[in-house]
């Protein structure tokens, strides 16, 4: 559905030398559902204000604190609606605390928070202040992702016994943090990133998106967590086996030291009656296997792909969809449920399914489990068990 009205967006982070604030920018444009009318870009006021002028954001919210710009935006009649949270890591619990108090929706970037404690108590915040809190796991966003969820919760593969997710990319394998790229500065440091290098900047999603699909919820891990690149602070490399509760089984690789391999996010999911097969960087195919029968296709847009998929659609088979609306498609569905409440009607149920603040906490659970069974030898380590 199509409102009357744009959703008035701020941002925290994502000015000039960041690449995930450009990716949102673009992702709320797409289907002209929102406006960037203020943001506190950066951390350098300067750098802050530069960026602002280049988005053609008014002088007068461009912010130099997202503190300053919560109290702010919340006393104008025209204040930002929600707010997109694009910062490293670190900043991600007291920027959207902020905004939350202010009354503001929050979007954010993922991992939800670089330590457990504030995954908690951020999750709580947003209980408490009944606003929508979406988390940008943009690969939930891909029409056939959505198709392959929806084949599995109406049965067509019988009971999930074995999942298998790998998310290998190779352009930490050098000591490029040392260079003064951003991007790997950040990403490597435990203090902006928290305990999980890898695991937490590409683990998650591998595991986000095996949990998403399936249905299931991960029991227990066993975790090899490697640092290969000498002088590297965190892990570029993790291997784990998964147990999940009713018992199917799983593994998850990641990588940002397996050359030849850029973006190549793949999952696998077997059940007793077929297994589904799909991969990031081909995104409009979903392989389908029925037991007994020849594999089979299904092409994002043509014959096979039901009402979850055509909803998170834009252009015909053969017209490739990927990454950028991926993002689209959770910016899309927040926007109508926020729409949907300020208009006092009900949202179309299909924009329900983006992920939450709960579903963040559990990506952190993942990441400060899998650290804790790595640091212990490999043990098996129940999530949710913090001792």
């Amino acid at each position: 559905m199509t409102t009357s009205k744009r959703l008035r967006l701020g941002m925290v982070g994502g000015g000039q030398g960041a690449f995930i604030g450009g990716v949102h920018r673009i992702a709320a444009r797409i289907d002209d559902r929102y406006e960037l009318v203020a943001g506190a870009l950066s951390s350098d006021p300067e750098r802050a204000k530069a960026s602002a002028e280049e988005l053609r954001i008014s002088p007068d919210r461009a912010y130099a604190s997202f503190e300053e710009m919560a109290v702010a935006e919340a006393a104008r009649e025209d204040g930002i609606d929600v707010c997109a949270i694009v910062t490293p890591n670190h900043m991600h619990a007291p920027a959207a605390k902020a905004m939350l108090a202010a009354g503001i929706h929050v979007i954010c970037d993922k991992p939800l928070t670089s330590t457990l404690e504030d995954a908690l108590d951020l999750a709580q915040a947003a209980e408490q202040s009944g606003l929508i809190f979406a988390l940008t796991h943009n690969y939930t966003g891909y029409p056939m992702v959505r198709h392959a969820r929806a084949m599995v919760a109406a049965g067509d593969l019988g009971t999930i016994r074995v999942v298998q997710v790998e998310y290998p990319q190779d352009w930490l394998s050098t000591l490029l943090e040392e260079t003064g790229q951003k991007q790997a500065a950040w990403r490597t440091d435990p203090a902006r990133s928290g305990a999980g290098g890898c695991i937490g900047d590409i683990g998650t999603h591998a595991y986000n998106l095996a949990s998403f699909i399936s249905g299931l919820e991960l029991d227990e891990l066993c975790a090899d967590l490697s640092t290969f690149v000498a002088g590297r602070k965190l892990d570029d490399n993790v291997h784990m086996m998964l147990r999940y509760k009713g018992g199917a089984r799983g593994m998850l690789w990641s990588s940002q030291v397996a050359p030849g391999n850029e973006n190549a996010l793949r999952v696998r999911i077997f059940g007793e009656k077929g297994g589904l097969f799909w991969e990031q960087e081909h995104p409009n195919h979903l392989s389908f296997a029925p037991f007994g029968e020849p594999p089979r296709t299904i092409t994002r847009g043509g014959a096979g792909s039901g009402d979850v998929a055509e909803h998170a659609t834009r252009t015909p088979a053969g017209h490739p969809e990927g990454y950028l609306e991926g993002f689209a498609n959770i910016y899309n569905d927040v926007a109508e449920v926020i729409s949907a409440r300020l208009e006092n009607r009900e949202p179309d149920p299909m924009a329900t399914t983006y992920p939450t603040v709960q579903d963040g906490v559990k990506g952190v659970r993942f990441i400060t489990a899998a650290v804790r069974s790595s640091n212990k030898g490999g043990v098996w380590t129940k999530l949710g068990d913090e001792s």
